[in-house]
């Protein structure tokens, strides 16, 4: 788009390969640098980690208590650390990948390694699988809302009046809350929104810890406290190492647990000093500060219930009315809310590389397809009462794929084999990452079919 040959030169460089620009002369470098500052970012380290810890929090953290019930408190510990390391080195080939092409967005990473199936590719599994986020964040809203409502005003049973109709609570809160902040015009932000989110779940983490100290075990339900049945002798003890029937199904609920990798590249896109190595950190601190609050809330919400499942549930359970749950439950709500934004913004940018490649920004465009998503997730969670199903299958084909096999194939195919051939050991890695991530599609694929045969129908978590 520029006015001479040598702007035109200088702009391609900036889109295919910064690199290419250290052979031009010293006029084509001074104009070259001025499009780099046209289009650096300005988000800080702080505002970026929140953005990532907030794309990587997910409404599975309410599962994971459930988790450890299976696995034992130190075989859950040890899968948490390698996935979380997986996590940090998928991050890493992500942005190895980008910075030898000079690209930061994964679509275009996907047309570089593959051409068009490749662009076309990273764009469907990131709509597909930020829409599941979306709807699950939305599910919990209409789930749990109408009962937050039903607390404050101090009745045990739903009653039939509009405002405690779940479908009509998320069209409100989509359009007074969600909108607008998906309207923004660059990621960065949101960073306020998502540091307050991350406010709300630190909240809802202490409030589990409180509760360790302060409900019973074995746990006595609200209006049934003569428990009629026997009570097995190790129901209130922890276990360290523990293998059932339903173990496997932890290392996929932990993948699901830390993708971002959607994300990652454009809030590369708009920090401020951009940089490899500070990217990378921005991911290391999230993921670090992601893993702290999964252990920790899987811990004390395993050491006060002991296998019951999803904790809001269990929690109004032993007394619905119950002030500091109240208050959790909000919070809960405000962080998952104002998470569907940050995951909107890749969805956005996918389908902007698919349908409009290369056009400037216009808000119109901007506008309506957040406009169009919305409605369109909005839709999915009020007609369809559940999509366990398809979330499970989603959910179980687009993870590994973000999480290991695009970062590993893209590593493979983009960094020139005359700087590192296919027998080295950085390639290899990423091979054998690639294939991590088959095998995991593999195994979440067969317990969902293992599920649908036996009648059984278990949740994988959700992003």
């Amino acid at each position: 788009g520029g006015d001479n040959e040598t702007e035109k030169c200088c702009l391609v460089c900036l889109v295919y390969n910064e690199n290419y620009c250290n052979v031009l002369d010293t006029k084509v470098k001074i104009i070259f640098q001025s499009y780099l500052f046209q289009f650096e970012g300005k988000t800080s380290f702080g505002m970026s980690v929140f953005n990532l810890s907030n794309a990587i929090m997910g409404s599975g953290i309410l599962g994971l208590s459930y988790a450890m019930s299976n696995t034992g408190i130190v075989l859950f510990l040890i899968l948490l650390t390698c996935i979380a390391c997986l996590s940090c080195y998928s991050v890493h080939l992500l942005l190895r990948s980008a910075g030898v092409v000079g690209i930061r967005a994964y679509e275009q990473l996907g047309f570089r390694a593959f051409g068009h199936p490749g662009k076309i590719l990273a764009a469907v599994v990131i709509t597909l699988h930020n829409i599941g986020a979306m709807s699950s964040y939305l599910f919990i809203v209409k789930y749990e809302l109408p009962l937050v409502i039903q607390a404050f005003l101090g009745q045990t049973s739903s009653s039939e009046q509009w405002f405690m109709n779940g479908n009509y609570l998320i069209i409100i809160v989509t359009a007074c809350i969600i909108l607008p902040l998906a309207m923004m015009k660059h990621l960065g932000y949101l960073g306020y929104t998502s540091g307050f989110s991350l406010s709300c779940m630190v909240f809802f983490l202490s409030a589990v810890i409180y509760k360790r100290f302060n409900i019973a075990c074995p746990l006595e339900v609200f209006g049934n406290y003569s428990l009629n049945t026997a009570i097995p002798e190790d129901t209130c003890t922890a276990k360290f190492f523990t293998i059932n029937q339903e173990t496997a199904y932890t290392i996929p609920i932990l993948a699901f647990a830390f993708v971002c990798h959607p994300e990652v590249l454009p809030i590369y896109t708009e920090l401020s000093n951009p940089t490899k190595r500070r990217m990378q950190n921005i991911g290391n601190v999230s993921i670090l500060g992601m893993f702290t609050m999964y252990f920790f809330t899987a811990i004390f919400g395993y050491l006060t219930f002991y296998g019951e499942t999803e904790l809001l549930h269990t929690y109004n359970k032993v007394d619905p009315l119950d002030t500091l749950i109240l208050c959790v439950r909000l919070a809960v709500l405000v962080a998952v809310t104002l998470t569907v934004p940050v995951v909107l913004f890749p969805i956005r940018r996918a389908l902007l590389q698919l349908l409009f490649p290369g056009k400037p920004f216009h808000w119109l465009r901007h506008i309506a397809i957040a406009v169009c998503l919305l409605f369109a997730v909005n839709l999915l969670v009020i007609l369809v009462p559940n999509i366990r199903d398809i979330f499970g299958i989603t959910g179980a084909t687009t993870a590994p794929t973000l999480i290991f096999i695009l970062p590993g194939l893209f590593y493979i195919r983009i960094i020139p084999m005359d700087q590192e051939p296919m027998n080295c050991r950085s390639k290899i890695q990423a091979a054998c990452f690639t294939a991590l991530g088959f095998i995991f599609m593999t195994m979440s694929l067969t317990f969902i079919g293992l599920d649908w045969m036996s009648g059984e129908k278990r949740s994988l978590g959700g992003h």
